[in-house]
């Protein structure tokens, strides 16, 4: 894989890691419930289940490729309408006022919980079957691409989420409330939004 695929990649998936969502809101409940360590708990169950997502992605791609490369330029399209469909909610989201509330759990059972929230998320399936094959050449295997792109998106979660588990975590010590300011999150959902739409462009044009 050339290194300008996988900076676009990074750029494209960044906004879906930051972007409030299961996996997000999970880590950050934990870390104020129960401080960093209980969040990097939840993170490395976030990061376990998209592992599995990234093992079902790089054989299911593999075959996809093999049978039929048609089917594979058809869920290439279908991942840049999920993109702008996303960027459109998080848009439209930008524009509505209101905090993100966030409820506070207990430390118990982080990592699996962390798991099943990752596995069970429909954002991470729809980054493995729709959005990984926009950055896969027909012509290479499809196995070791899906791997090297799933290494990159679960590393991004990894740093995100491990940044956001120890200044919540330290937020919470410090008597930090459990919400997300509406201005901020008005202005996190418009960014994102912004980039994502961007995202979904450029890859509908080349």
């Amino acid at each position: 894989m050339d290194l300008h695929t996988a900076l676009l990649f990074c750029a494209t998936v960044l906004p879906l890691i930051c972007t409030p969502g299961p996996d997000m809101l999970f880590v950050a409940s934990q870390s104020l419930g129960g401080g960093a360590a209980a969040g990097l708990r939840a993170t490395a169950g976030v990061c376990a289940g998209y592992v599995l997502h990234s093992l079902l992605a790089a054989l299911g791609l593999a075959a996809l490729v093999a049978a039929s490369p048609l089917l594979f330029q058809a869920l290439r399209w279908i991942g840049v309408a999920y993109l702008a469909w996303l960027a459109f909610k998080l848009l439209r989201s930008a524009l509505r006022p209101g905090a993100l509330e966030i409820q506070a759990a207990g430390r118990r059972d982080a990592f699996r919980r962390g798991f099943l929230t990752a596995a069970l998320n429909p954002k991470g399936m729809m980054i493995y079957l729709a959005i990984l094959p926009q950055f896969m050449r027909a012509d290479a295997p499809a196995a070791t691409q899906a791997i090297a792109l799933s290494a990159l998106f679960v590393s991004g979660c990894a740093l995100i989420y491990a940044a956001l588990s120890l200044i919540l975590g330290r937020g919470a010590r410090g008597g930090g409330a459990p919400a997300l300011g509406g201005r901020r999150r008005r202005w996190i959902d418009g960014v994102a939004g912004g980039l994502i739409a961007a995202a979904a462009g450029k890859l509908a044009l080349s």
